[in-house]
């Protein structure tokens, strides 16, 4: 018998255990809007909450695979800082998307805008998030991607982390599992830290941080955790403001300051903007190049943002280019090490052998978020269609390597009920990074997001309500 086999575990114990967790979740914050209450659940705090979806027991993980991600989280992060650097690069390889995609094409129109204006990012901040997979037949871990920007969950999967060691702790001893062996999760005060840090930099204390984010956000308490911080450990406000919002009360001072309502921004992290629906009309885009031309610091920049599609992860993978911007052979070795096969659709070899077996490959087009991804026969019926067509549009997509992860025996919870199942789970690995001109500031790994979900559902999201949080017990 495993250890990890929660399905042995008694009824009794399983729904004491959950009881548990409801309460805990409770008083902890560990929470999230529910939106089978009302309307406002995702607009005003304290209406209408639900406990988040989680894991009720820790999942587990090579010590020796945790160690190589969260090495890999400087790395990564530097890589961003790089790449970002050189325009012509971003501009080139997004050249065929922008034909194919408008969302990658408005991007790519405002970063050309901050070119022709000679607009450079003196202050940079990174709070990124590297997602990876655990290959069961190779038993190498494998990146899925790498998000640059509104990357979530650093509030909640902290959480999580104390609510698995307390129920070890508690219940532990009765399925044989110690709690020091959950990988400690930091996440939320590294986050935090970075952002102040960044507010130091600025040097205006007189300037607030102002977050994007969406008019409905069931994700807010995951948010508000970031802002509590800023207020009771740095003694910094933060202001939520739409891309609406900002379009409205926005204006960008003579000496380049962005005000917003008649306060002074020093930084703007980013929790919404990363899909098209953020941007209903003109003014959302309007608001996204007047913060881009303003001093502010922004989390990320339209160059960062850029680095993060999936078409700059694919063409970062092939021969030769990350030695365009990492001089250490052995970085470069470790970065290699964690690729999966990526193509381009205009690689004809690859796209007859995914049409020959759709199951081994997944179609990614450029977008955040989850739930977007294309599987299985759909892989071949989409491919089929744009042969056909003749168009441009192949270049809204990339093709990769479907990853076939171990499958474990988990106990999910969601809205007050559990449920055994079998699930695969994918480890974020968070990096925080903050550089002034040549002085790196910080450049580290900074917890992580562990996220289970049912070994049949595709997608990955939890905010998007296919998987739930959980943390890693280390083996």
């Amino acid at each position: 018998m495993s250890l990890f086999d929660y399905h042995r575990l008694d009824q009794q114990l399983l729904h004491t255990i959950a009881y548990d967790a409801l309460v805990w979740s409770s008083l902890h914050g560990l929470v999230v809007g529910d939106k089978s209450v009302q309307k406002r659940s995702g607009s005003v705090p304290g209406v209408g909450l639900v406990h988040a979806p989680i894991a009720l027991l820790p999942t587990p993980f090579p010590q020796n695979q945790w160690r190589q991600a969260s090495e890999l989280a400087p790395i990564f992060n530097e890589l961003v800082d790089r790449v970002s650097l050189d325009a012509s690069f971003l501009q080139h390889s997004l050249s065929r998307t922008k034909e194919a995609d408008e969302f990658t094409s408005k991007l790519l129109d405002i970063h050309s805008t901050m070119l022709h204006i000679n607009k450079k990012e003196e202050i940079r901040l990174g709070l990124h998030r590297s997602d990876y997979m655990l290959d069961e037949k190779s038993n190498s871990l494998l990146q899925i991607e790498l998000n640059t920007i509104a990357s979530s969950f650093a509030g909640l999967s902290n959480l999580v982390t104390d609510l698995h060691r307390y129920i070890v702790w508690s219940h532990g001893k009765l399925f044989g599992l110690d709690s020091k062996s959950i990988a400690a999760n930091d996440a939320v005060n590294q986050n935090a830290e970075a952002l102040a840090k960044a507010w130091s930099e600025y040097n205006n204390p007189r300037a607030v941080i102002m977050i994007i984010v969406q008019a409905e956000e069931r994700n807010m308490y995951d948010q508000h955790f970031v802002s509590a911080l800023l207020r009771e450990k740095y003694n910094i406000t933060s202001i939520r403001k739409t891309l609406g919002e900002v379009d409205e009360e926005g204006e960008i001072l003579p000496d380049g300051t962005l005000s917003v309502n008649g306060q002074q921004i020093s930084v703007i992290y980013f929790r919404a903007g990363y899909t098209p629906a953020d941007y209903p009309s003109e003014s959302e885009w309007k608001a996204r190049l007047l913060m881009e031309k303003s001093s502010a610091i922004k989390c990320p920049s339209i160059s960062y943002h850029l680095v993060g599609t999936k078409k700059i992860q694919q063409e970062l993978a092939k021969p030769g280019v990350l030695e365009r911007f990492l001089d250490n052979k052995e970085d470069i070795a470790k970065l290699r090490k964690c690729f999966a096969g990526l193509w381009s659709l205009d690689e004809s070899s690859i796209v007859e052998k995914a049409i020959e077996k759709p199951e081994l490959f997944v179609m990614k087009p450029q977008r955040e978020g989850g739930g977007n991804n294309i599987y299985g026969d759909d892989v071949r019926e989409t491919l089929q269609k744009l042969q056909k067509s003749g168009s441009e549009e192949d270049a809204a997509y990339i093709l990769m390597q479907r990853i076939f992860p171990t499958i474990s025996a988990t106990v999910l919870m969601r809205n007050g009920c559990w449920s055994k199942d079998h699930a695969i789970s994918e480890l974020g690995i968070f990096g925080t990074y903050l550089r002034n001109k040549d002085k790196v500031i910080i450049n580290k790994q900074s917890g992580y997001l562990m996220r289970t979900k049912i070994s049949s559902s595709d997608e990955g999201g939890v905010a998007a309500g296919f998987a739930v949080l959980d943390s890693l017990y280390l083996t």
